[in-house]
């Protein structure tokens, strides 16, 4: 759009390095659509070109210089235009000057940091991109490229599973049991359900993965729940010593790895929600929260890798599961061990 004769005078394209075989991912969008993304990982590089083009044969360019950025964004939507930058580096393409023809500039960012995956969600957003900023004394040339960030994590061979026993006084006891506490995003949840004591007309039964969302923090926080996938397990009174198994493939939804406190700003966490529906319609239901995490691809080549130090991040999970039975066991979890990826 034209102003006053001044417009867009210039158009900027940035080429990544290897664009044409490095691997893409899909990303949420704010509108509930899909981008595909190049993808990246944290400590690798980030390399290609700029080139500006400019619109008018024979006409300059006057600019205070051109810069390209990496930078890691968290926007929280109920305070838009504040964003929090968690990642910013920065390389100056150009001094001030004129552009009297078509040029391209190279660009390298390093062995990147990006400590956290890309995430959209109902609250919040975290993107990294590119940014390319032609400096102009009445408006700036800019040009942004969005780039896909996955985490990759592991866990120890001991992977705890989950067994819990609940019920109301004298009307229901059951226990129920999940063949592991974290899973990764492409596993099955393997489990039983056992009815030790049923004095209570129960409908059916359902199970539910549910995704809570946790931004801001003191009295500014904000809680969303949303039910990825729900499953009917059962339809039917059961009886004493019945036991129903349960099985759901998590690779056919749209899940992240569970996040704890990213940047101080919001955390996303995975619960099961196991559901009984008796013939007066009341409900009754227990929450018991997963976590999940990123398995990297598989490698078919034998390698030897030096081993690397690993941290185990402290677990502060909050204690605020909604639930209507009375906890009777609690599993024992233990903790993740994270590893950069390259």
């Amino acid at each position: 759009m034209s102003f006053f004769g001044f417009g867009q005078s210039a158009d900027i394209d940035i080429i990544l390095d290897g664009a044409a075989t490095r691997r893409t991912a899909e990303v949420k969008t704010e509108d509930g659509k899909k981008d595909r993304l190049y993808l990246f990982f944290d400590g690798e590089s980030i390399s290609g070109k700029v080139n500006i083009t400019l619109k008018k044969p024979g006409y300059k360019l006057e600019h205070q210089g051109i810069k390209i950025e990496f930078l890691g964004q968290i926007e929280l939507y109920y305070d838009r235009g504040n964003h929090h930058e968690f990642t910013s580096l920065v390389k100056e393409l150009a001094r001030p000057g004129e552009l009297h023809h078509n040029t391209s500039y190279d660009f390298e960012f390093n062995q990147v940091e990006k400590p956290y995956e890309v995430y959209t969600g109902t609250n919040v957003k975290l993107r990294y991109f590119l940014r390319v900023t032609v400096v102009r004394r009445l408006t700036d040339l800019i040009k942004e490229l969005d780039i896909a960030v996955h985490t990759l994590s592991s866990y120890p061979e001991m992977n705890s599973s989950i067994k819990m026993e609940v019920g109301i006084e004298d009307s229901l006891h059951i226990e129920f049991e999940y063949n592991k506490s974290k899973y990764h995003l492409k596993d099955v949840i393997v489990g039983k359900i056992y009815f030790l004591l049923v004095r209570i007309k129960i409908r059916h039964m359902e199970i539910a993965i549910i995704r809570r969302e946790t931004t801001g923090s003191g009295p500014n926080v904000f809680n969303e729940n949303e039910t990825i996938a729900k499953y009917e397990i059962m339809d039917g009174s059961p009886v004493r010593g019945e036991s129903i198994p349960i099985r759901v493939f998590l690779a056919g939804y749209d899940l992240t790895p569970t996040m704890r406190d990213i940047n101080k700003k919001f955390s996303v966490r995975y619960y099961l929600n196991l559901v009984l529906v008796d013939e007066e319609e009341r409900r009754y239901f227990k929450q018991q929260e997963i976590t999940l995490w990123r398995k990297g691809d598989r490698i078919r080549k034998t390698l030897q890798v030096a081993a690397a130090p690993v941290a185990t991040p402290t677990n502060n999970e909050d204690t605020d599961q909604i639930q209507a039975f009375e906890k009777v066991a609690s599993p024992v979890t233990d903790e993740p061990i994270t590893t950069p990826s390259v």
